[in-house]
Parts: C-alpha cells; structure tokens; sequence
C-alpha cells in the first residue's frame, strides 16, 4: 500500500506539473542552453561521474553579513546528477570529487530568499560553473538576503476564518507561449484562524490566490473514490478559488508589491461563494465495456494563470460510473485514464532517475487500462448526469533512433519523448515516451493530439538532429495523432557534429562584464513561438566571464548580451522584437564552433 501510494503522489505531482514553469508543485525538466533534448539533472544518473575537483564557499546574509548556519548547498550536473551539502557553524560548504564539467549551485535556508551562484537581481537565472580537470574552486560565495513575506487571512462570505486554504503567490511571466500568472516560492496554507504567512520570497510584484482544495485532497481522491454513496446537507454551496482580494477571476487579480525583506501582512482574501455541482456519469471502453478503476480528473481550460490544482478528482467503480462533487464553476477538460496506466508512467519517470529503488514495480497495463479520454465540459453551477464517456487507446507510433557520426553508442535509459505541441491543450499524459531498445527501435503508446519528439538522456556528445515521417521533417512541427491512425516508419537521427558558441562580454571601455545574460535566438520569427523550440535559448557566462551555448541547429542568428532578463522573458517574442535591432547576427553551419565576443547592451 504504501508503494501504491507513493507512487500516486508521485503522479499527483507530475499533473500538476507546467510544461516548462515551473512553481507549485512541479516536475522540473530542463535542458542545457540551445539542447533540444530532455535531462532529468534533478536525478541521481545510474553512474555518477567523479573526478578530483572541488568547490568550497561561504554563505552570509546580505543585511549583516552574518554567517549562514545549515543552509542547503545543491549542486547539479547532468554528470553526476544533484548533490547536497549543509554549512557549518562557520557558513561554510564543501564539495569534493567533482569530475570536469559545468555545474549549478543553489543555496536555500528558511527566512531567505534561495539564490543561484552569481545571481544579483530577483528572478533572473544564477550562473554555472565550468571546471576543468582537477580544479580548485575556493570561493564559490553566496550572499542571501532576507525573503520578503506577504501573510494576511483567509475569511468566508460571513467575514470567518477559514482554516486549511492553499494560498499560492503568483507573478506574472512568460510560460508556455503566452503572459500567464505562474506560482512563485513555497505555497503556503490558513491556520484556525484563517492566518497564512508565505515567507522567503524576492522584492516583486505579485498576486495571491486562495483554494480550499489541496495536493492532499487530490491523492486521497485518487486512491479512493467511486460513484454513488451518502451525501451530506449543503453540498451544493462552496467557494471558487479566489484571488485577492475577493475574485474568482484571475484577470481582476489586484497586484500585491513587496520590496526587498518586507513583511506585508494585509493581503486579506474573501473566498467567493459558489453553487456547487456534481458531475456523474459513465466510462466505455473501445470494446463497449465498462472502464473500472480509472482517474478522473477536471483540469481548467483557463489560460489567464497556469493550472496549480484540478477543478474535481475522483474514481470509476466497477460498472464503470464515476462522480464528482463539488465542482466549481467554470471551463474544464475532463480527463480520464487508467490509474495502473498513470502508475506505470510515473514509475517510467522514476526509474529514468536511474536510481532504481525509486521505481517500485507496478502491475503491467492491460491494453483497456492503456486507453484514456478527454471531453470538454462547462460548469455554471447546475449537475450534470448521465455523461457517457467513450475512451480511446490512442495511437502508437513507432520507429527507429539513427546515430550519425562514427560507432553506435549505449543508450541506457534513453528514450523518445512526445512532447505536447500545445500548451493550452490539458492532458494527464503529458510525458509519454518509449524506451529505445538495443537496435535503434522504438514504440510509444497512448498518443493523441499534436507531438513533437525529443530524445530523452541521450547518449554524451549526441543530441537530435532531425525528425521525419514519411519524408517530411517533422523535427519542429510535430506530428497531430489522430484515433485509429497509427504511425510507424519514424526516423529520429541523432548526431554528434554539434554546434557550439562561446566568447565573453565586455561594455563600452573593454572591460570584462559577468554580471550578465546572452539571448540567441533564430533571425526567423516563426521559429520563436514554435512549440519545444529548439531555436531560443539564453545563457550566463561562467565565474571566468565566458557564456556557452550548445547544440543550436544550423541556422542564422542574434546574439545579444543583456544586464538583465528575468526569468521566462527571453521566450517572449516580444521581448526578442524589443533586443533584435541591438544584437549581433551570426551564421551557425552543421557540427561548427564558433567564437562570438559581444558588447553589452544597455
């Protein structure tokens, strides 16, 4: 039981993942500068590198430069996967046996704002490491400044308290194709007397909302579940999730500013009252039968703010009927798919950490458990009954990895990602992917809707060239799966003749500048807002004052060294129409290097 229920939190977490925000609760996969290839850095890979090299720092606080006492130390590499470290009674850390390569620092303690090496401003990228064989890195310092609070209270329609609301902080950004509200830091929750406190943020503006559904609620919904049962008084009355300070509408959400150590403790929210609904229905499968023990899950068709939390969870019982209660108002995508099926792919995920211990086995899915469904559903306070939904297993599509450059490497843990093409399309299998066996073969399951393929850990030295089917390059458009329309003869080639850019920065009188951020991006605009887009990418330069980017596919360019790009902004194709008549264009042929100084641009 307790497998199970790991593994469904784990699950839990991945669907409510965002696409490349993070925040909230996430599943964070990142990629190294220009890669269009999947890494799981925040896993331990199952062969960890080692080497003689070291880094040491110190952390103090900002306000008294006062040392920093257990504060966490991670350290990250797709080589050696995250590492940790605390600081002692001195705010000293200590890494050791570090092999060559480039690596992220992060530094967290309670009360402060969590800082990447080389960070100076709130929201922008910290810079890496780049260590050579053997290196000695000494002072790898951080200086943490207090986090901004903002706290207020939670109260109902009466003017109560209302105790155990989710309060997220939010700021508006760049994610997933479009300006939306993405969870920023910690979310935080109401005590028994409606108080909530979300500590340790940067100085910002910000917007905070209120739900009285949890993470918690979700699991348990997941884990137990079913149609029909007693109902209780009142179950048609309940609150919306609510922005403050009194909103169910995330555009009429009131900006909340915090500067640099602040406590703000005024941002009080009235939760919203809403007429409840139930929505109850049945699951069919392909094959006319009923679907058992299957998800269902409601998730916000609502581009203003990034989904933090279903709308409705719950589960089909044997006959195939499923309830929901206390759905809000609203526009949804009702979900529904096999739990063994969601435990499989969260397994699948773990066990690309390459830590097998965390990739408890589960039962195989049957080829019924293997199917799903997705209806679009609007709730305005009324039930809805006798909803039939029909499932579909998907499409599969299959094909062949093709190595150029030499002998073929192992490709342990290697697998083909199907990327959703559409960021505003709402799906619970978000993440699905096949494993590239000994011969180059793959098959990936359960696919619907647009695509696009991406390798995920390929071997070192190697990352994906191009997609085709059927003749066609595909590598950036993807390809729309359509039920009852399998596709095989898929050429995914990977190459190891991969791009690189390197140089430094330096302003008007020559000098070296670090504290900066590079943007490359396609001369193309269409290549802009393409989707998993291989052609934006932006960068920090290293301790030594050198920026790197790789594996950009051959094109022209813009490079542009910036002051500052916070978080999420270089993706904008605004922002990149604002720095394009200030950047430097360059040429980019198949498998060159290249060496591009720049002049920073203010």
């Amino acid at each position: 039981m307790k497998r199970i229920s790991f593994l469904v939190a784990c699950t839990a977490l991945l669907l409510c993942a965002t696409p490349t925000a993070s925040g909230g609760a996430q599943v964070i996969v990142t990629r190294p500068a220009g890669d269009p290839s999947m890494q799981f850095p925040g896993f331990n890979p199952p062969n960890p590198k080692t080497g003689t090299g070291r880094i040491r720092g110190r952390v103090v606080s900002a306000d008294a430069g006062a040392v920093v006492r257990r504060a966490q130390i991670r350290i990250s590499s797709q080589d050696i996967g995250a590492k940790t470290a605390l600081t002692d009674s001195e705010g000293r850390y200590e890494f050791k046996e570090l092999p060559a390569g480039r690596f992220t620092l992060t530094a967290t303690k309670a009360g402060y704002v969590q800082m990447q090496y080389g960070q100076r401003r709130p929201f922008e990228p910290g810079r890496p490491i780049e260590l050579t064989d053997a290196q000695q890195l000494d002072k790898a310092d951080f200086v943490l400044p207090r986090g901004s609070v903002i706290g207020g209270r939670v109260v109902d329609e009466f003017g109560e308290p209302v105790a155990e609301a989710m309060v997220t902080v939010m700021r508006m950004q760049y994610a997933s194709g479009r300006r939306r509200l993405m969870p920023a830091g910690r979310p935080g929750q109401s005590n028994d007397l409606g108080q909530f406190r979300v500590y340790g943020l940067p100085p910002g503006d910000y917007y905070v909302s209120a739900n009285l559904r949890s993470l918690d609620t979700m699991v348990m919904d997941m884990l137990g579940g079913g149609a029909g049962g007693p109902q209780g008084s009142n179950n048609s009355s309940g609150y919306a999730p609510t922005y403050f300070p009194a909103s169910a509408n995330p555009a009429e959400a009131q900006k909340v500013t915090v500067a640099l150590g602040q406590e703000l403790t005024s941002v009080d929210i009235a939760l919203q009252p809403v007429r409840l609904a139930r929505i109850s229905g049945s699951a069919i499968g392909s094959d006319g039968r009923p679907v058992s023990g299957a998800m269902i899950m409601l998730l916000p068709s609502n581009r203003e703010a990034g989904a933090m939390m279903p709308g409705g969870t719950g589960r089909t019982n044997a006959d195939g009927r499923f309830t929901l209660t206390g759905v809000v108002p609203g526009d949804y995508s009702l979900q529904l798919r096999n739990l063994n099926a969601m435990l499989n792919d969260a397994s699948t995920v773990l066990a690309m950490s390459g830590d097998s211990r965390q990739a408890p086995a589960v039962p195989a899915a049957t080829p019924q458990e293997q199917e799903f469904a997705s209806v679009p559903i609007t709730v305005a306070g009324e039930d809805i009954t006798n909803l039939v939904v029909t499932t579909t297993r998907g499409v599969t599509a299959s094909g062949r990895v093709i190595f150029e450059g030499g002998a073929t490497p192992e490709t342990p843990g290697m697998r083909i990602l199907a990327v959703p093409g559409d960021p505003d399309s709402p799906t619970m299998a978000g993440l699905s992917g096949g494993a590239v066996k000994e011969n180059g073969a793959f098959e990936i399951t359960g696919l619907m809707g647009l695509r696009i393929l991406r390798g995920g850990n390929p071997p070192k030295g190697f990352r994906i060239k191009s997609v085709r089917y059927k003749g066609n390059d595909v590598t950036d458009t993807g390809i729309d799966f359509r039920p009852g329309e399998d596709v095989s003869g898929l050429d995914v080639t990977f190459s190891d003749r991969t791009t690189q850019v390197t140089g430094g920065i330096k302003d008007d009188k020559g000098t070296a500048v670090t504290d900066c951020t590079v943007v490359v991006f396609s001369d193309d605009q269409q290549k802009w807002t393409l989707p998993a887009t291989r052609w934006v990418t932006s960068t920090r330069p290293d301790q030594e004052g050198r920026y790197k980017v790789l594996y950009l596919p051959p094109g022209t360019y813009y490079a542009v060294g910036l002051e500052y790009v916070a978080s999420g902004e270089a993706n904008d194709p605004e922002f990149l129409q604002r720095i394009k008549d200030r950047a430097t264009s360059f040429t980019l042929g198949e498998g060159e290097s290249q060496t591009l100084d720049l002049k920073i641009s203010r």
